[in-house]
């Protein structure tokens, strides 16, 4: 991923934000904001001859930073791409980059509702750690006013930090 992709990136994302099942965010950031809020490797994108169709990328855990090799899954897809491999493409890329980068844990927040989001975490090791009850109210949408559920999985590596 490169700052010549970020309008593409931004636009992916918005789409994703937009299908009310893939973040509490209104809108995409800017991409300095983007850019600040995700780590600089590993950084994916998909794409056709024509066009970005999928990204992804990591962003650090927000703590005291004890948590220095613990990171959070960002992953979308086009809604015309979605269900043909993409984001298996991107997550065990993302994976394996990750390893690299000594990261021993990933994690992800998904909406319960995002089934297709879950199932392809689960195909590469990821597990369900547990249920963030009401974590925060939707401000737009179909859900707007509405406290949301998030899936809280989580996938350790079998070879950094062990």
């Amino acid at each position: 991923m490169q700052q010549s992709d970020s309008s593409q990136v931004l636009n992916i994302y918005q789409e994703g934000i937009n299908t009310d099942n893939a973040s509490f965010l209104e809108r995409a950031p800017n991409w300095k904001d983007f850019d600040n809020n995700h780590l600089n490797q590993p950084r994916l994108i998909a794409h056709t001859n024509e066009s970005l169709i999928g990204w992804a990328a990591l962003s650090l855990i927000q703590t005291t930073g004890q948590f220095g090799g613990v990171c959070e899954v960002s992953i979308y897809i086009t809604t015309q791409h979605r269900n043909k491999g993409v984001g298996s493409l991107l997550l065990s890329s993302l994976v394996l980059l990750s390893e690299k980068h000594k990261i021993w844990t990933l994690e992800a927040n998904i909406f319960p509702e995002n089934i297709p989001s879950i199932l392809l975490h689960k195909k590469y090791g990821f597990c369900i750690v547990g249920t963030r009850q009401k974590i925060s109210m939707m401000k737009k949408g179909i859900y707007k006013g509405k406290w949301r559920d998030v899936t809280l999985m989580e996938r350790r590596s079998k070879i950094v930090g062990i």
